[in-house]
């Protein structure tokens, strides 16, 4: 069964999904217009709780790393990418031709940078963290400005 919680971020409305006792989702929701903030946070499962309170510690500049279960879907590519991307510490980044190079595929920059789009778990999986060789920070899904935001609160300059 997939549930899901609702939350207001300093990067905006955040949706955190869960099924089968891992995290399948994290995601901005773009649609702020009927949300109604809760006065405390309702326990639909433990996971969900967890998920939130270290979310909460990491916009608050107290956890640099997650330490939840999660199962991102997609192709065999995306999850190589994927797997890469949660290799990349807090307060550092990589290129789309690292992560290229770092899944066998030296020539798959842009293909590394659609996997990034599809990327179904936000911030867990730091794709924010991965620029441009240049240093050019764009391509983000949610927008180069909360990728900014995500980048200066881990102090990536």
């Amino acid at each position: 069964m997939n549930t899901n919680y609702i939350f207001k971020s300093p990067i905006g409305l955040l949706k955190i999904e869960e099924e089968d006792g891992k995290l399948i989702g994290l995601s901005l929701q773009q649609n702020e217009t009927n949300f109604v903030q809760p006065q405390k946070f309702i326990r639909h499962s433990d996971l969900l709780y967890e998920a939130y309170h270290q979310l909460n510690e990491y916009f608050l500049e107290k956890r640099k790393q997650f330490e939840l279960p999660i199962n991102c879907k997609g192709t065999v590519f995306q999850q190589k990418v994927w797997n890469e991307l949660q290799k990349i510490p807090y307060g550092e980044t990589r290129s789309y031709e690292d992560i290229a190079i770092a899944v066998n595929n030296p020539k798959a920059a842009r293909a590394i940078g659609q996997a990034n789009n599809k990327n179904p778990i936000l911030i867990i999986v730091p794709c924010h963290r991965v620029i441009h060789k240049n240093g050019d920070i764009t391509g983000f899904g949610c927008g180069t400005e909360i990728k900014k935001y995500l980048l200066d609160l881990e102090k990536i300059n």
